[in-house]
């Protein structure tokens, strides 16, 4: 099934939406590869618009043609996206990010939990608990986890480009079983490149970890919902990831690897990352024909980072759908839901 939200008016306007970006046409600022047709016709009609300010003769009609063109250019340039075009939207830079998404859905109820009670705090994974109002105007506490990259150089190295090491996926467990404990669902935010690849987090156990959470989200008796803001790759997703509904943002992406990654060991090129990209069938649109994710989320046009108060109004209320689905059930169910739906994921034909 595919969800098409339209914007909520009931969204309140808290402080981290005055402080995202709200453009409703492609932004000049950081253009895509892709878009540099647009930005060229963009800064012709700016340069015309300038121009009949300073002369006689009136330019009104060029420039309205210029617009109409730019319009039907937009139109055609994000309904003909290629994987590979996605894969750039989601690392856009002013994408948002999942602090800024959870904090634009509860507001002044966020209060952040830290550490896995081992001595460590792995800032790639953030948690903490934030009211989600429900449709029956009732606010539901929830535990929120997600993988969270930075903006800029500083912050990027501070939550190391959403690449969690074993800690954090072990503090990612203990605000699972604290939720289990005081019957609060769980929400889980992806945007990860895939757990952090090092030596260190091999030597402390990165493997184990996300096996350990994959186990142990399969038993957990609450609601759970994963939504994939950008990139979900291979065990770094998987590892906050187990859940009875996976949503995904239009453009997102989840893969058991990135297409650099895969292009590098088929082709021994990554720049072959784009052909990968497309054999791969990770996109949104795939992965509900594979039964893979429940529901595509609609972004606006152009990808989160042109308007994020309406993809954040959009992704609360297909959580607020999600959470009327499952809160009526018992905890037996929720876990038999989850089981049943890990069991018939994919398509594959008989060849026999």
């Amino acid at each position: 099934m595919v969800v098409i939200l339209e914007k909520p008016t009931s969204m309140p306007k808290t402080a981290i939406h005055t402080s995202l970006p709200t453009t409703k046409e492609p932004s000049l600022l950081a253009p895509l590869p892709f878009e540099e047709p647009l930005v060229q016709l963009q800064q012709k009609i700016t340069e015309l618009e300038t121009l009949n300010q300073s002369v006689d003769v009136t330019l009104d009609a060029d420039i309205h043609k210029l617009r109409d063109q730019w319009q039907t250019l937009r139109q055609k340039t994000y309904a003909n996206l290629t994987p590979a075009n996605q894969l750039q939207i989601i690392r856009h830079p002013q994408r948002p990010n999942c602090l800024e998404m959870v904090r634009g859905m509860v507001g002044d109820s966020w209060f952040e939990l830290h550490g896995d009670r081992g001595g460590c705090d792995d800032r790639a994974i953030i948690g903490g608990i934030g009211e989600l109002p429900l449709a029956d105007g009732i606010s539901k506490p929830v535990m929120w986890v997600g993988t969270q990259k930075g903006r800029g150089m500083k912050e990027n190295l501070t939550h190391n480009f959403g690449m969690a090491n074993p800690e954090g996926y072990r503090k990612a467990m203990r605000l699972f079983n604290h939720a289990n404990k005081f019957n609060m669902p769980i929400v889980t935010l992806i945007d990860t490149p895939g757990a952090y690849p090092g030596m260190d987090g091999e030597q402390k156990g990165i493997g184990q970890a996300i096996a350990w959470n994959i186990r142990e989200m399969a038993r957990l008796g609450v609601p759970i919902l994963s939504v994939v803001l950008g990139e979900a790759s291979s065990g770094g997703a998987l590892g906050i990831g187990v859940a009875n509904r996976i949503y995904m943002l239009e453009h997102a992406l989840y893969t058991v690897i990135s297409p650099e990654g895969c292009a590098s060991i088929l082709w021994r090129s990554a720049d072959k990352a784009a052909d990968a990209a497309d054999a791969l069938k990770i996109t949104a649109n795939d992965l509900l024909g594979f039964g893979v994710c429940d529901a595509k989320i609609l972004e606006p046009m152009g990808g989160a980072h042109h308007d994020p108060i309406v993809a954040i109004d959009r992704v609360k209320a297909q959580l607020q759908q999600g959470l009327t689905e499952l809160l009526p059930l018992t905890a037996e169910q929720r876990i038999l839901q989850r089981y049943e739906k890990y069991r018939t994921i994919g398509a594959f034909e008989d060849m026999s």
